[in-house]
């Protein structure tokens, strides 16, 4: 898989967006099935890294929003990653915003997304983790449907989370996407502390229920500024949540002016997105001074990126667009990269 992607990625290029990853899915699945994937992977050095109490066998994983309902995980495992994070789902389906909603801006080795919390619901990923033969690490990423009131918010994140609790190695509590309206609204100090109290007393509900704890991690924007950046960083120590993912993408325009697609709406991910994501870890690092651990994600296209964000304050890293760039040799170049002294 790592040699073949160069080839192909310029017919796959040449695809609308969305066709050519649900193409790319449909032969990595097919790969996997006939166990050509796995042949085809590459050796890793075994880097084990134990965060939120989970043993990961690497520190590198996959972002939600490839895998929106679990249904690739078994080949997405075969490209080398410590952990995969599926999602975002939400307690009902729904399609998303309309159509075109993804745009690549090669130049800058960057996205623009306004997917919209497309998914096919709850009731349908938790089926899909009961079928896959997956048995890795998962993270399953849970936001509130569209046309759910912020004063309601509650309800569907407590309903997702009771539902995929059973097959979750930990939940991430999604409040940061810009594609749905309001959403990010939830960051605020007192939604936030209403909304992650409600998760808190949960997650210990569940834990009691079913003898095992699944930890839970907020998403949060890298548009916050740094005030409230370290303000979410108190509250989550004060509330004991288990992790924080430093970032979502992001609103601004910043390495994009002028390129094709750049005025879309939607969230900007890819390298544009790398320094300020750093930058967000490292004030999360210094507030947050070990209360919690930090999963770093925004911008990696290199070994060296990751080694970045590692560096600022992460104890995981996820990518997602710089797999669509640089294919599944970054997932490998990301792993022996961490593995350095």
């Amino acid at each position: 898989m790592y040699k073949l992607y160069p080839f192909a990625r310029p017919f796959l290029f040449a695809l609308d967006p969305e066709t050519a990853h649900e193409l790319t899915f449909a032969n990595l699945d097919r790969a996997a099935r006939i166990g050509v994937a796995q042949l085809l992977g590459a050796h890793l050095p075994a880097t084990p890294v134990n965060v939120m109490g989970i043993e990961f066998p690497n520190p590198v994983g996959l972002a939600a929003g490839l895998d929106k309902n679990a249904l690739h995980l078994a080949g997405l495992a075969t490209l080398g990653f410590g952990y995969l994070e599926a999602g975002t789902v939400t307690p009902r389906p729904q399609p998303g915003n309309p159509k075109p909603r993804m745009f690549r801006l090669p130049q800058a080795q960057a996205l623009i997304n306004r997917l919209g919390f497309n998914n096919g619901g709850v009731e349908q990923f938790v089926a899909n983790m009961q079928r896959t033969k997956f048995r890795g690490v998962l993270g399953v990423n849970i936001g509130k449907n569209f046309d759910t009131p912020n004063d309601r918010a509650a309800d569907d994140y407590l309903n997702c989370l009771r539902a995929v609790h059973p097959y979750a190695s930990y939940v991430a509590i999604n409040i940061s996407s810009p594609n749905t309206k309001g959403l990010r609204d939830l960051q605020q100090e007192d939604a936030l502390k209403g909304l992650l109290t409600a998760i808190k007393r949960e997650q210990e509900l569940l834990a009691q229920k079913h003898g095992r704890h699944v930890p839970v991690a907020v998403k949060i924007a890298p548009d916050l500024t740094d005030d409230a950046v370290r303000g979410i960083a108190r509250l989550l120590a004060l509330l004991r949540l288990d992790g924080v993912i430093a970032t979502n993408t992001t609103i601004g325009r910043d390495g994009v002016i002028g390129l094709p697609h750049a005025d879309e709406g939607g969230g900007l991910s890819g390298a544009p997105l790398r320094a300020r994501s750093t930058a967000v870890i490292a004030t999360l690092a210094k507030a947050l001074d070990g209360a919690l651990p930090i999963i770093g994600v925004g911008g990696i296209l290199s070994g060296d990126d990751a080694r970045e964000k590692i560096a600022a304050g992460a104890a995981l890293v996820q990518i997602y667009t710089g797999l669509i760039y640089r294919g599944p040799a970054l997932v490998a170049e990301c792993v022996r990269a961490l593995a350095r002294p």
